[in-house]
């Protein structure tokens, strides 16, 4: 009896913790909800991002600068698993800026649900902020989304999104930064983007 009483424990340990899962089936989502996925933007602290010149550094530098995941999806055009990113359900105010050189990118107003495991917005804070790019790998026509600053990919922009601009920037969580936008900075940009893309009717 001895012998098979801490498998015992170890079973009612393993109850406990799923019928706790099973009665705030939220709590996971909850607390995977953060203003970016860990360690993303500690290369930031403490640097004056707009004095740097972003497009000079290289990839020795981006590769120590980064997280592994982040390095893959910035660097290596990645993507991510799909309802695995800390920004996913961050429902905050403020901008999303780009986690490798710290430029607004898009405003939490823009953000909306869009069921595919990516964080979503329907425009940036302004058409200088991203930059466009054809992109046909995996067999067809897709628009890259990049950060015109730094060149970080991010995602891909479709035309199934919502009202005003009818557009859909599926965006890598591990490629955000969720900040407190300062007063009447990061307005969205309300004004379609140039160009067509091939949607796939999902992401990435």
């Amino acid at each position: 009896m001895k012998r098979k009483l801490p498998l015992v424990i170890a079973a009612l340990l393993v109850f406990v913790g799923l019928l706790a899962v099973q009665l705030n089936p939220g709590a996971h989502a909850a607390a995977a909800a953060a203003d970016a996925d860990p360690g993303v933007g500690e290369h930031l602290v403490g640097v004056d991002v707009d004095a740097v010149d972003w497009k000079a550094k290289d990839n020795t530098y981006w590769e120590a600068a980064l997280t592994p995941a982040q390095y893959q999806v910035c660097r290596k055009a990645g993507t991510e698993r799909p309802f695995t990113g800390a920004t996913l359900n961050n429902k905050k105010d403020g901008v999303f800026a780009c986690s490798s050189c710290g430029q607004p990118l898009f405003p939490a107003e823009t953000k909306f649900e869009s069921g595919t495991g990516w964080p979503s917005f329907y425009a940036p804070v302004s058409e200088e902020s991203v930059t466009i790019n054809a992109d046909v790998s995996m067999g067809m026509l897709r628009e890259e989304v990049v950060c015109s600053r730094c060149d970080a990919h991010l995602g891909h922009v479709f035309n199934d999104g919502p009202k005003p601009t009818g557009k859909r920037y599926c965006i890598n969580s591990v490629c955000l930064l969720r900040q407190d936008a300062p007063a009447a900075d990061a307005k969205p940009q309300a004004s379609p983007s140039a160009g067509h893309s091939q949607d796939d009717g999902h992401g990435h």
